[in-house]
């Protein structure tokens, strides 16, 4: 088991509540008050909540959302000052509305990157950007030079035979993106005595790039990084034309990082049938943010003020989730399912997840109850046929999407707890089948700046954004009345 770095966790003093965040969450609670109706019926509270959760009323918790991670360093990486300050807004939020929020501490392996810089030097010096893998070995203190050599092969590397005929000791392997993950290729371009790899990430956007990890971090063996499309073909033009020389600084360290999840319960319903519903609150370094995945935590926030009201109408608990570290690896997820007791388990009826509600590109992706590698826990195929039946009703056409463990619905699933939810989609590329149904532009990613800076406000389709708010709320609606379709207890 490799070591951590001896450098400690990082322990930031608590955020007080400020007087800017506690005024913000005030402001657009103001219009969350009303006296419930004393509807029934199955449907009666989802079909309520579904009316009265829009994208126009969580539209000024988003825009508090990506103010406050401007304002705060510009990303809401767990651990910084952006996830502490959203947080604060969220619990103040909640609180106001009457629910008992908790912070549920934890701490998880992290990677601080201390450079990643890249250069030509020969035969024409130019900059290069690349993008460091999240557990990547590093380069030595100042910097790799090398020459940089190609697969003889298929070009993505994924295989020894790709570098038959070719010695690559001690060189830079350019490769591209697919067949297999990262990780696997710098195992491949290690074995043949690489001494770094950069990685294609073939994206239509010739400017885009994206920051990998290496899963398990165990695995790495040589230092490794991502080029935007257009410098990596760049470079495969140069190496053509005769040797290329590049110098890499790509160096970082194991640490341990301190977070936590945020956990707010209806005051009513049985516990020992709850429901749980969740998004996950952090960010990329590289980008705010605003769609991944602050449109679903946002979503969830007003999904939960506006339930508050309701509450003598809550047969079944339900809990509202805001995730920390899923972009860490589903960190904080995986850690609120390990601390879990197997009666706790066995209580918890299903989980409910959004991800990215505002793709600019979106398709309309329900979870369709199933893995990679077969059926999801028994009831997750029902919750996907509500929500199909849901947008169905609303003549809007929907997709389905394997529970990929992209998102924190993976340990979940892997806990045998059914889920389902939505996805506005991230780097998936819309094809022509995918525009006929939802509009938009072929060939592009369905968040065309998914993990860029680019990802605010403007970035957001307010159309998906309303649209899949409404489903989830219907849905959450729904089971905290009944879970007969998925578990059969009314």
């Amino acid at each position: 088991m490799k070591q951590l770095s001896r450098r400690l966790p990082q322990r930031r003093k608590p955020f007080a509540l400020t007087g800017a965040v506690l005024l913000a969450a005030a402001a657009v609670l103001a219009g969350h008050t009303g006296a419930a109706t004393a509807d029934t019926g199955a449907d009666a509270l989802a079909d309520r909540l579904a009316t009265e959760v829009t994208g126009d009323g969580a539209w000024p918790h988003l825009a508090a959302l990506a103010n406050l991670t401007t304002a705060f360093g510009g990303h809401r990486v767990s651990g910084s000052p952006g996830y502490e300050a959203t947080a604060q807004y969220f619990t103040a939020a909640l609180t106001a509305a009457g629910y008992q929020v908790t912070r549920q501490q934890f701490s998880f392996p992290d990677y601080d990157i201390r450079a990643e810089t890249g250069s030509v030097t020969a035969p024409q010096a130019r900059p290069l950007h690349p993008v460091i893998a999240r557990f990547s070995r590093s380069t030595p203190d100042g910097g790799l030079n090398a020459a940089v050599s190609l697969p003889t092969g298929k070009d993505t590397g994924c295989t020894t035979a790709d570098y038959a005929n070719s010695d690559v000791r001690g060189k830079i392997v350019l490769v591209r993106v697919g067949d297999c993950f990262i990780t696997q290729k710098q195992l491949v371009a290690a074995e043949v005595g690489a001494a770094a790899m950069l990685m294609n990430g073939d994206s239509p956007d010739p400017t885009l790039n994206l920051r990998y990890r290496m899963v398990p971090p165990a695995d790495a063996r040589i230092p490794t990084a991502t080029l935007p499309r257009g410098e990596a073909e760049q470079l495969q033009a140069d190496i053509a034309a005769g040797p290329v020389q590049v110098t890499l600084d790509l160096r970082g360290n194991e640490i341990l990082t301190n977070t936590y999840n945020l956990i707010a319960d209806t005051p009513t319903g049985r516990a020992d049938n709850m429901i749980v519903m969740g998004a996950h609150l952090d960010s990329v370094d590289t980008g705010p943010g605003v769609n991944d995945n602050g449109t679903s935590a946002v979503m969830t926030l007003e999904t939960a003020l506006r339930l508050a009201p309701y509450r003598d109408q809550i047969r079944n608990k339900v809990r509202f989730a805001w995730w920390a570290a899923e972009e860490k690896g589903l960190a904080g997820a995986q850690f609120y399912i390990d601390q879990l007791t197997p009666e706790q388990r066995e209580n918890t009826a299903l989980y409910l997840n959004a991800e990215m509600i505002g793709s600019d590109n979106f398709a309309r992706q329900v979870y369709n109850g199933k893995t990679a590698n077969g059926p999801a826990p028994a009831g997750s195929e029902q919750i996907s046929t509500l929500l199909n039946g849901y947008f169905a009703g609303k003549n809007l056409p929907t997709v389905g999407l394997v529970l990929d463990g992209r998102s924190d619905h993976a340990p979940f699933i892997a806990a045998g707890i059914p889920a389902g939810g939505v996805n506005g989609g991230s780097d998936t590329l819309k094809s022509a089948e995918w525009v006929r149904l939802f509009g938009g532009i072929e060939g592009q990613m369905l968040d065309r700046c998914y993990h860029q800076g680019c990802d605010n406000l403007a970035n957001i389709n307010r159309t998906s954004f309303d649209q899949f708010g409404r489903a989830m709320a219907w849905s959450a609606g729904r089971f905290a009345v009944t879970t007969e379709d998925v578990n059969g207890v009314r």
